[in-house]
């Protein structure tokens, strides 16, 4: 493949990046094919040594993705973290998959468990008193709390452990990334 081939592929695999991001790397790239030439090698070549550009992309795209969850926590982060990891390896997306699902499944039963919780608890706490005639409207009150602590208690364990498992598949894709990288570097040596 040519220089001008190589750095297409590259560039359209970087795409969703700052265009800051892709530049700096695409020169990064730009460098290592003039290294090149200048010791004598044809394009392909050195491309051919660089090896494949959208693999390159990938793992640059879960690097981006992996420290922009070190650095915002947020919803939106997590997502791209976890979808960096599994876009690493079509293998691992096939066996990750299901049980990814599975976990975001049961973290989202709990969340709506702590919202429920926290609903009930604050209906039985205002509207109890009207409609259990004979009851204490004290224990009424006390057990719409007790509803509603059990509610904010799941919910802030949810998170927790929604944050752990988040920095799991972190740790995760980082060592993915430093197991494969030496048996998918290229053989050559620009």
């Amino acid at each position: 493949m040519t220089r001008l081939q190589f750095m297409n592929r590259l560039r359209n695999g970087l795409i969703g990046l700052p265009q800051k991001t892709i530049d700096e790397i695409a020169a990064d790239y730009d460098g290592h094919f003039n290294e090149g030439i200048a010791a004598g090698r044809s394009e392909i070549e050195v491309a051919d040594a660089l090896g494949d550009p959208e693999r390159h992309a990938r793992e640059i795209r879960a690097e981006a993705g992996l420290k922009r969850w070190e650095t915002e926590r947020n919803a939106s982060a997590a997502a791209g973290a976890i979808f960096a990891v599994l876009g690493l390896g079509a293998l691992d997306l096939i066996f990750l998959l299901p049980i990814l699902m599975a976990i975001v499944g049961t973290l989202f039963a709990f969340y709506c468990v702590a919202i429920a919780l926290f609903g009930v608890g604050a209906f039985v706490m205002v509207a109890g008193p009207f409609w259990v005639f004979g009851a204490p409207i004290a224990a009424l009150i006390l057990t719409g709390l007790g509803l509603m602590a059990a509610g904010v208690f799941t919910g802030a364990a949810t998170t927790l452990v929604t944050i752990a498992f988040i920095n799991v598949m972190v740790w995760y894709g980082r060592l993915h990334m430093r197991l494969l990288k030496p048996a998918l570097e290229p053989q050559g040596a620009i």
